[in-house]
C-alpha cells in the first residue's frame, strides 16, 4: 500500500514537472512568435494608405523621415532625394472639403478618381487616406518605407508606436536606460547586500540574528508599488535636492530605488549559502592560524560562491525585470540617456505603460512583444554569465 502511494506521489511529482516545462516552453515560444512577427513590417499603421504621385512613387524613406514629414519638420521632396516640388498633406478630411459629396460618391467609389486629380493638380501632394475608402484594384501610388529590421529596430533612437499614419519603432533608448538603470542598481546593491550576508551569517549573535533577519525577508514580501511610492516621496526629493536638478525623476532615483528593492533577495540568499557551509571549513582556517576575517574572505566567500552568484542572479532578475516601482520614479520618457540625473525609460516600463492601449494583434502590440523578446534575452545572457563566472571561481 504505501509503495503504491509512493508510486502516485512520484507520478504526481513528474507530471507536475513536465507540465511546468511544457508551460514554460510554450510561453516562450507564444512571445517570441510574437515579437518576431514584429520584424519585417511596414511602419505604416495597418488600415492606412499614403498615396502619392508617379513622379514621387520610386522614392523609399524610412519611418523617421515620414514623422518629419507629418511634423512638417521636411518640407520638400528634395530634401528626401526626390524632386524639388513642396510636400503637401491632405487626408479623407481634406478630400471631404475640395470635392463634393457627388464627386467622391456615396460610398466613396470616386474617391481613385478624385485623389488623381488631385495628385495631377499638386504632384508634391501626399494623401494618407483609409484602405476601405480606395476600391480593392486601385492603381493609385503609394509611398514605400522601409520595412522595419532587427537591426533598425535596436539602433533607431526614437520610440513613437502611436504616431500616426506612421509609427517609429526604435528601441535603443528603451535599451540603454534598462541597461543603464539595472546596472547601476546592482553596482549598488551589490557590496551593502554581500556585507549585510556576512554581518548576519559570521558577525551578528543569535539574538540579532533572530529578529534582523525575519525582517530583511519581509521586506522582499513588499509590493513593488509600495516601494515605487517611498521612492517618489523620499528618493526622488532627495536626488532633486543633491544634485540641484528641475525634476527628481531621473536614472538615479530609479537605480537606488531598485537597489532597494534587490537588498532583500541578496542578504537573505547570500546569508543562507553561507550560514550553510560545514563548520569544519570554518575550524580548519582557524586551526591554520587564519585570522576570522581572513577566513571570511579567502575560505568562505570562495566556498559559497555558488549561493552568491545566484543571489547575484536573482537580483539582477529582480532589478531587469522591475515595472511599476521604475515607472513611477525614472521620469518614463523614451528619450536617449544622457547620465544617471537624466529621465529614462525601461523596457518593462514601457510594456507595462503602452500595452493597454495597443490594439490587439497590431504593429505597436507586435512591438511590444519585440521588447519583451530583448528583455528575455538580456536575462537569459547576464544570468549565463554570472553562473560561468561563478562555475570558474568554484573551479
Amino acid at each position: 500500500m504505501n509503495r503504491s502511494i509512493e508510486k502516485g506521489v512520484e507520478v504526481l511529482i513528474k507530471t507536475c514537472g513536465y507540465f511546468t516545462s511544457v508551460v514554460v516552453v510554450l510561453i516562450v515560444f507564444f512571445l517570441f512568435k510574437e515579437g518576431l512577427s514584429f520584424v519585417g513590417s511596414t511602419p505604416v499603421e495597418e488600415g492606412f494608405s499614403i498615396v502619392v504621385s508617379k513622379a514621387n512613387s520610386a522614392i523609399t524613406i524610412n519611418s523617421v523621415q515620414a514623422k518629419d514629414i507629418f511634423d512638417s519638420k521636411i518640407h520638400n521632396w528634395s530634401e528626401i532625394s526626390g524632386k524639388p516640388d513642396f510636400i503637401r498633406l491632405f487626408d479623407l478630411d481634406d478630400l471631404l472639403e475640395i470635392f463634393s459629396p457627388e464627386e467622391l460618391g456615396a460610398d466613396f467609389e470616386n474617391s481613385e478618381v478624385c485623389i488623381r486629380r488631385l495628385l495631377d493638380s499638386l504632384p508634391g501632394a501626399m494623401v494618407v487616406v483609409l484602405n476601405a475608402a480606395l476600391p480593392k484594384d486601385h492603381k493609385l501610388h503609394t509611398l514605400q518605407l522601409d520595412k522595419i529590421t532587427l537591426y533598425s529596430f535596436l539602433s533607431d533612437r526614437q520610440w513613437f508606436p502611436t504616431a500616426k499614419p506612421v509609427g517609429v519603432y526604435g528601441a535603443l533608448p528603451l535599451l540603454l536606460g534598462t541597461l543603464l538603470v539595472s546596472i547601476m542598481a546592482i553596482i549598488l546593491a551589490l557590496p551593502f547586500g554581500l556585507a549585510g550576508a556576512i554581518y548576519l551569517a559570521e558577525i551578528a549573535d543569535n539574538r540579532v540574528r533572530n529578529w534582523l533577519k525575519p525582517l530583511i525577508e519581509l521586506l522582499s514580501g513588499i509590493p513593488s508599488v509600495v516601494y515605487g511610492f517611498f521612492g517618489l516621496v523620499v528618493i526622488v526629493p532627495f536626488v532633486q535636492q543633491v544634485f540641484g536638478l528641475s525634476v527628481g525623476e531621473t536614472a538615479l532615483s530609479g537605480s537606488i530605488v531598485l537597489a532597494i528593492m534587490a537588498l532583500p533577495t541578496i542578504i537573505t540568499v547570500s546569508e543562507d549559502a553561507i550560514r550553510t557551509i560545514p563548520s569544519d571549513v570554518r575550524q580548519a582556517s582557524l586551526a591554520l592560524g587564519a585570522s576570522h576575517w581572513q577566513t571570511i574572505t579567502r575560505v568562505l566567500i570562495p566556498y559559497a560562491a555558488s549561493g552568491i552568484s545566484a543571489a547575484i542572479i536573482l537580483g539582477v532578475g529582480r532589478a531587469i525585470g522591475e515595472t511599476m516601482a521604475v515607472l513611477m520614479v525614472t521620469g518614463n520618457a523614451a528619450i536617449m540617456p544622457h547620465g544617471l540625473t537624466h529621465p529614462v525609460r525601461t523596457i518593462p516600463a514601457t510594456i507595462a505603460a503602452e500595452l493597454g492601449e495597443a490594439s490587439f494583434g497590431g504593429l505597436h502590440f507586435k512591438a511590444l512583444f519585440a521588447l519583451g523578446c530583448v528583455l528575455f534575452v538580456i536575462t537569459f545572457v547576464t544570468n549565463y554569465i554570472v553562473d560561468s563566472i561563478s562555475r570558474k571561481r568554484k573551479i
